[in-house]
């Protein structure tokens, strides 16, 4: 499984996501070092300074109340034995251990600091000059600091973050999108209008690239265009003349059948060619009903002498290039009047993704080792599927249906013969 996202969006806010997560804890670690930890040993000295001065010249550590009472009231600062210190908070106040270090070693003696909150911040430290009383030591603007807004500020920075992020990747691959968009166009065989050279310098460059090999391969498509008509009709006119001379000649009946064969099967040949590279390119995909379609295929190629089962089964309707699908599934069928002699079934159908439509004959099938060389151009089958033509049929019915973004698959049938399964998409 993989966590780590593949688009440019995803990658560049994980870092930006990143970056802000480690920059929020260097940031954490140096307020605690400089300012944090500074305060606190400030916040020490001055503590100790104070138990100094509580303790100054004092060589018995019994405190008269009298002094403690004055002390208090001058001060604010407390003495008191255990007992009477675990009644006035103490016993609430929790142990720092670290802080107990620092004023062990401010003091010069072991010493304890404990801290309780209530209506004051208090002190308890247990000096080493007097380990038998706490000395209380109230200090203000000490209290617990609400981190509510802090945690909510840094929220929203986190947020601003990865929204200006997505909006900066977003605009940067705008004209990759775009890009993306025409690349698919002309590889179905459209030439959309000349992109828009928008973006950062780099993008710009790809874009003029692109736009300059688009109009190059146009400019191919109509010179092949152009070189296929010249041919038909250079191919054409002789071929009429030879069945012109054909019908005034006195020959051979079997001749005259097989000068009429050649120049049919000539006349196919020539059809497949400007099929295969024509491709349907000019049929604009319009929302149609695929079971209508099969419907009129099957009225003009089924013979008489033949049976074709239609089982039809409800599709959606889909974008199609009427005249390019017919030239496919005629192929089919043909292919398969042509080699077999069994029944054939048409089937239409759909699944999440896509409208389908299967021909399937009952003939000797072909060697799946074949199945995908048959898909190349000028390449045919052996001799149980024949060897006429050019080659070109499943070629010509692979590109059409490549140019709906779909796929065809050949397979042997278990109880023997070919199908032919197509897939269009819905959308």
């Amino acid at each position: 499984m993989k966590v780590l996202p593949r688009s440019a969006f995803g990658q560049t806010v994980l870092l930006i996501g990143f970056l802000l997560f480690v920059n929020q804890v260097v940031s954490y670690i140096s307020f605690a070092l400089y300012v944090i930890e500074p305060n606190q040993q400030q916040i020490n000295q001055l503590l100790a300074k104070q138990i100094r001065v509580v303790f100054i010249d004092i060589n018995d550590v019994r405190l008269s109340p009298k002094m403690a009472e004055a002390f208090h009231h001058e001060t604010g600062i407390g003495v008191y034995r255990e007992q009477d210190a675990l009644k006035l908070g103490l016993a609430s106040a929790g142990y720092y251990p670290y802080r107990s270090e620092q004023m062990s070693a401010l003091l010069g003696g072991p010493a304890e600091v404990r801290i309780s909150q209530g209506d004051e911040y208090l002190f308890w430290i247990r000096p080493p000059q007097a380990p038998s009383l706490w000395v209380k030591i109230p200090l203000m603007g000490l209290e617990e600091a609400n981190f509510s807004p802090l945690v909510f500020f840094l929220g929203i920075i986190g947020v601003l973050s990865v929204a200006g992020g997505w909006l900066f990747v977003r605009q940067l691959n705008r004209p990759l999108k775009s890009l993306q968009r025409a690349a698919q166009e002309v590889g179905r065989g459209n030439f959309p209008e000349p992109l828009t050279e928008h973006g950062t310098s780099e993008i710009m460059a790809v874009t003029q690239a692109f736009n300059h090999m688009s109009k190059g391969i146009k400019q191919l498509e109509n010179d092949r265009n152009l070189l296929m008509a010249g041919i038909s009709h250079d191919l054409r006119t002789p071929l009429t003349r030879i069945r012109l001379a054909e019908m005034m000649s006195d020959i051979d009946e079997f001749l005259k059948e097989g000068i009429e064969n050649d120049i049919d099967d000539m006349n196919n040949i020539i059809d497949q060619f400007i099929d295969y590279l024509r491709h349907g390119s000019k049929d604009k995909a319009e929302l149609g009903d695929l079971n209508l379609l099969v419907e009129e295929v099957l009225n003009v190629e089924t013979p008489a002498n033949r049976h074709i089962i239609f089982n039809a089964q409800d599709c959606p309707d889909i974008p199609l290039r009427y005249v390019a699908i017919k030239r496919a599934l005629a192929n089919l069928i043909q292919n398969a009047l042509r080699y077999t002699q069994g029944d054939i079934e048409v089937i239409t159908g759909h699944d999440k993704d896509y409208v389908y439509f299967i021909v399937s004959d009952e003939g000797e099938g072909i060697p799946d080792a074949d199945i995908e060389r048959l898909f190349q151009p000028f390449t045919q089958g052996d001799k149980a599927r024949g060897t006429e033509g050019s080659g070109l049929g499943l070629a010509i019915i692979k590109r059409i249906v490549d140019t709906h973004g779909g796929r065809v698959e050949l397979s042997n049938k278990p109880s023997g013969g070919l199908q032919a399964k197509v897939y269009l998409p819905k959308k």
